[in-house]
C-alpha cells in the first residue's frame, strides 16, 4: 500500500500546471456535446494516455462529479486538477476545459448566428451531428459500463436503476441515492 502511494505522488509531482492547463483545453477545444460525450477523450487523455491517475480513481472522481452541482466536464477538470496539484491545479484545468467553449459560443453568437442562422446547409450540418454525440454519449456509457459493472449483482442493479428511471421518469438525484442506498445493502461488504 505505501508503494502505490508513493508512486502517485511521483507521478503528482512530475505534473506540471501547463501540462494541466494544455491537456484540459484540448479537452475542451476538441469535444462537442457536452459532459458524456466528452467521458471517453477525458479517460483516454488522464487515465490512459497520460497515466496521471488509475481508472479506479477516475470513476471515483466520475461519482463525485454526478453527485454534485455543475456540468460533468468542469467538476471532473476541478477534481483532476485538485488531485494533481491542488488548487492551482483544479483553477488551471478548469480554465482549460471552459476557454474553447466560451470562445466558441462567443464567436457563434457575434458571427455565426445573424449570417447563418436560416441557412438550409447549416441546420442540416447541426441534425447530422446530433446522431453522432448520442453514439458518443453510448460509447462513453459502454466503456465505463464494462470497467465498472462487475459481477452480477452490479449489472442487475445498473439494468434494474435505469429501467425505473426510464419508466417512472425519476429524477436523476433519486436515481442516485437509490443506486447509493441499494449500494450500502448489497456491496458494503466488498468497499475496501
Amino acid at each position: 500500500m505505501h508503494q502505490a502511494t508513493t508512486a502517485q505522488e511521483e507521478t503528482r509531482a512530475r505534473v506540471s500546471l501547463l501540462s494541466i492547463f494544455w491537456v484540459f483545453l484540448k479537452i475542451g477545444a476538441f469535444t462537442f456535446g457536452g459532459g458524456y460525450a466528452m467521458l471517453p477523450i477525458i479517460q483516454r487523455e488522464i487515465v490512459e494516455r497520460n497515466q496521471w491517475t488509475d481508472f479506479k480513481t477516475f470513476s471515483t472522481f466520475l461519482v463525485i462529479t454526478q453527485s454534485v452541482p455543475g456540468t460533468l466536464a468542469l467538476n471532473c477538470s476541478i477534481q483532476i486538477g485538485l488531485h494533481l496539484r491542488g488548487l492551482p491545479g483544479a483553477l488551471l484545468a478548469t480554465l482549460g476545459v471552459i476557454l474553447p467553449p466560451f470562445a466558441i459560443i462567443l464567436l457563434i453568437a457575434a458571427f455565426f448566428l445573424p449570417v447563418y442562422q436560416g441557412n438550409v446547409y447549416v441546420q442540416a450540418v447541426f441534425y447530422g451531428i446530433r446522431p453522432a454525440i448520442v453514439a458518443l454519449i453510448a460509447s462513453a456509457a459502454v466503456s465505463l459500463g464494462r470497467q465498472l459493472l462487475s459481477g452480477r449483482a452490479s449489472i442487475v442493479l445498473a439494468a434494474a436503476l435505469f429501467l425505473i428511471a426510464l419508466l417512472c421518469n425519476l429524477h436523476p438525484i433519486a436515481v442516485m441515492l437509490a443506486g447509493g442506498l441499494a449500494g450500502l445493502v448489497l456491496f458494503r461488504k466488498e468497499a475496501p
